[in-house]
């Protein structure tokens, strides 16, 4: 039997979790007798052709030419060759680059696909790439033979989305019973008395939740090991640290006293009450509070009204705040004064859609959410804890 696994930076593991995986898997299936050939970025530090009666095949990958965008060019080139291999099973891991070129997979090579995550959901990407990668999520399920899903979750998704099945194998991992106690010297850590977090610093990776969880665990000290590098993982490294730069409540600051000064009166009487404001591209943007319009206000540095962005499927019960980070707008519709709304959410708008000057109407994701903690809804006017005035938007993460 011949095997081939594409959709990985390659092997020996260099990068991340399906690097791991296919560095033990291949290996596995050449002790078995089993011909396995792993495809390897030409990006990767490891150069021959065999790795542990594994054969690896490079191929060019001009990510570092052209950024994000090299990585279908690697992967096809990779089914190209493997055309030519006259495989029994093509193993892919992932599909978000290799997927646009299915119609290329060998037709008589059963095609094996991990699903992965859910890729079109992650923060970082703008509308247009996440509508690519849905749709890409869509040809991958088509073109495969057998579906793996490595977590409970995507398996029912899988099988709620698009009536499919597919085989849940979660990921396993080496016990370790023996280690080298001075690395933990080095550490100030004693056996036992630590958390360990291994992960890539992305957001949707939910690190900056685990953090946060893990303030309440008092007795052990939680260790985080992943790379700094990028923007999220700078974020994390300023904000968790003794020397944070950003406030996130466990930060400590000197006074600063500030002197406010008018630059502009907003006279218009669309703008009876405002309840928020931003200001980017150096014009400022603003709304009104409950029981107004569902519009957002384009204003210039002199307060006059440039525009009127009305919000699509959405109603203003009670705007309370705005904000942003360098993707999205956020508006905040939590007022809830009496303590009886269960229809508290939050609305996120595309800032290329806001910036859009022939867009007067502008499509949101509406995120509802509650307190986890709130059981009764009955009216009390301010004689409660579950009204929110003002809210923050912080790095590249997303609100709750």
């Amino acid at each position: 039997m011949r095997v081939g696994i594409i959709g990985t930076r390659g092997i020996p593991n260099k990068y991340g979790g399906f690097e791991q995986f296919t560095m033990h898997f291949a290996k596995y299936l050449a002790e078995e007798g089993i011909e396995v050939v792993v495809y390897n970025s030409s990006n990767h530090p490891y150069k021959e052709n065999r790795w542990n009666g594994v054969e690896i095949v490079h191929c060019w990958d001009p990510e570092k030419l052209i950024g994000s965008a090299g990585q279908f060019f690697y992967d096809l080139g990779a089914i190209l060759n493997a055309r030519k291999q006259k495989f029994d099973v093509l193993f892919q891991l992932g599909y978000t680059s290799s997927s646009i070129w299915g119609f290329l997979f060998p037709k008589k090579t059963k095609i094996i696909t991990n699903m992965d995550g859910q890729e079109w959901k992650r923060a970082k990407y703008n509308k247009w790439v996440k509508r690519f990668l849905k749709k890409a999520e869509c040809w991958a399920i088509k073109q495969s033979d057998v579906l793996i899903a490595d977590s409970r979750g995507i398996q029912e998704y899988l099988k709620n989305e698009y009536s499919a099945s597919s085989h849940f194998i979660a990921y396993g991992a080496n016990v370790v019973h023996k280690f080298d106690k001075t690395i933990l010297d080095k550490y100030n850590l004693l056996p036992n008395s630590y958390n360990l977090l291994i992960a890539r610093m992305e957001p949707e990776n939910n690190i900056e939740t685990i953090i946060k969880g893990h303030r309440n665990n008092l007795a052990d000290k939680l260790i985080v090991i992943g790379n700094l590098d990028t923007t999220f993982g700078k974020y994390l490294a300023s904000n968790y640290s003794s020397g944070a730069t950003v406030n996130d409540g466990s930060c400590i600051y000197e006074p600063t006293n500030y002197t406010m000064e008018d630059v502009a009166d907003l006279n218009s009487s669309l703008l009876n009450e405002n309840s928020g404001i931003i200001v980017f591209n150096d014009h400022v943007f603003t709304i009104n509070d409950g029981g107004n319009s569902n519009t957002i206000f384009e204003l210039d540095t002199l307060g006059s009204i440039i525009r009127e962005i009305s919000i699509l499927s959405a109603s203003n019960v009670d705007w309370e705040a705005i904000s942003q980070n360098s993707q999205s707008v956020f508006v905040g519709d939590f007022g809830n004064n009496s303590g009886s709304r269960e229809n508290l959410c939050i609305y996120e708008i595309s800032k290329a859609d806001i910036q859009d000057p022939s867009l007067n109407q502008v499509p949101a994701t509406r995120s509802v959410f509650r307190y986890e903690d709130q059981i009764d809804f009955t009216w009390g006017s301010n004689a409660h804890n579950y009204d929110c005035e003002a809210f923050l938007c912080t790095g590249s993460a997303r609100p709750p």
